[in-house]
């Protein structure tokens, strides 16, 4: 993986069938599905001067933690209703660990597949978009892990297959992010069923998850492979043409800051998601865009489980 609102906020143009851009950050209004508006959770955090005392020198000077973040990926992280700012849980969450220390957070709209490379060359501070904390991702950045989600398929509502575990997807025609572990569990998948004597899968990448989205409701694909919380929210905006399949998530993994071992944010990183859990503030993000279910209360540095 990359990887409600009580009042769910509307972010689809669905005529596309894309998870676009729609609800407002703390400076951006949107309409909602309900015809209101709504904005981002709204949160003032106080500098913490033993967090900030710890931020090396040049990130200090600059008075900015520069954070990049896929912003396809809904409600985790898109583009507001101004066309260019990124909100979301992962905006929110930069935005206030950057407060505590004492900084202002500029989030980044990236391609996926770009922004740990933009860390190894230090052209990001952090990279937050519903990472997947994993082993072989530890050998390049380090991660301090903030969440944890699971993995679903979306199918159409009608007339889509039915999928109980992903060793039904033998034969079936499954899409997913390009760079996500969903495009790798797949693939993997598809050797599994070859050796079992079963039909390949046949895996479609996209440079996005609207492309995923896209690509299901034209029939180019029988299903849909995203995070959790992101297949959850696409399929709650789509009007009844989509459904989870099955319900229960697969494959939970810990979500990590990402962030270039020779950074020196390691620490005050960890620190910061400490104290924002301490606060409530984590709480009321994660309550705010309705992923409460992703939730965890022991944040750790490189936390990999795979």
């Amino acid at each position: 993986m990359r990887s409600r609102l009580t009042a769910l906020i509307a972010v689809v143009a669905f005529a596309a069938v894309t998870v676009a851009a729609g609800c407002g950050s703390s400076n951006n209004d949107s309409s909602s599905s309900s015809g209101g508006t709504l904005t981002a959770a709204s949160f003032t955090v106080q500098q913490d001067p033993s967090i900030a005392s710890q931020v090396p020198a040049d990130i200090k000077s600059s008075g900015e933690l520069s954070v990049a973040a896929d912003a396809t990926y809904a409600p985790d992280e898109f583009i507001g209703s101004d066309g260019k700012t990124v909100i979301g849980m992962d905006a929110d969450l930069a935005k206030a660990i950057a407060q505590l220390m004492g900084l202002k957070a500029t989030v980044a709209n990236q391609p996926f597949d770009s922004i740990i490379p933009g860390l190894d060359a230090g052209k990001y501070d952090l990279g937050m978009s519903s990472f997947t904390d994993t082993k072989d991702r530890e050998k390049t950045v380090d991660f301090v892990t903030y969440a944890t989600a699971g993995e679903s398929f979306i199918v159409k509502a009608d007339g889509g297959p039915t999928i109980n575990s992903i060793d039904d997807i033998c034969g079936l025609k499954v899409g997913a992010e390009e760079g996500t572990t969903e495009a790798d569990d797949a693939t993997a998948q598809s050797k599994k069923c070859t050796d079992a004597g079963k039909p390949a899968v046949s895996v479609s990448t996209f440079p996005d998850e609207n492309g995923v989205n896209l690509a299901l409701s034209s029939g180019r694909v029988d299903a849909g492979f995203a995070d959790t919380p992101v297949a959850d929210y696409a399929v709650k905006q789509s009007d009844g043409k989509f459904k989870l399949s099955p319900a229960p998530s697969i494959a939970n993994a810990p979500y990590g800051i990402a962030m270039a071992k020779d950074s020196g944010l390691q620490q005050p990183v960890l620190a910061a998601v400490k104290a924002l859990m301490a606060d409530g503030t984590y709480k009321q993000i994660l309550d705010y865009w309705g992923v409460q279910s992703i939730a965890i209360s022991n944040p750790t540095i490189n936390g990999a489980i795979d």
